[in-house]
């Protein structure tokens, strides 16, 4: 059963690719099963559980301002005057918007009245002022 699934419907599809624990495996058998969840069956002997990643390349361009949740996890994250507010340790999924967890417990609004800034390059993201007082 793939729990959490990509929101592509091609991502699962027989003969697609999929990587456990950093090795390639090929998805052999593919079906809709009950609540509409998808189990597969891959090419090799996997332990149940097990985390399933796709190639870098295969993911689809994204728009501006937009980013994957393995490209924010792992940045720091600095208030308004430089000081270090802790690391991203997640992106939750929220109802109205995302959330980004950090290491030290605190959940940050992923918006623009909170998140000024995100700089993949010099990996941080930058505050607004008035979100960690």
């Amino acid at each position: 059963m793939v729990e959490e699934a990509s929101s592509d419907p091609g991502r699962f599809v027989e003969g697609a690719e999929v990587y456990v624990d950093g090795e390639r495996a090929v998805i052999v058998l593919s079906r809709r099963v009950g609540g509409g969840r998808r189990a597969i069956k891959l090419d090799r002997t996997v332990e149940r559980g097990a985390e399933l990643a796709v190639p870098r390349a295969a993911l689809p361009e994204l728009a501006e301002d937009a980013y994957y949740v393995a490209d924010l996890v792992g940045l720091e994250v600095v208030d308004d005057r430089g000081a270090r507010v802790g690391t991203v340790r997640d992106v939750l999924p929220g109802p109205a918007n995302d959330v980004l967890e950090l290491d030290t417990g605190l959940l940050l609004p992923l918006v623009e009245a909170c998140v000024r800034e995100i700089d993949l390059e010099g990996r941080r993201v930058l505050l607004n002022p008035g979100f960690t007082d």
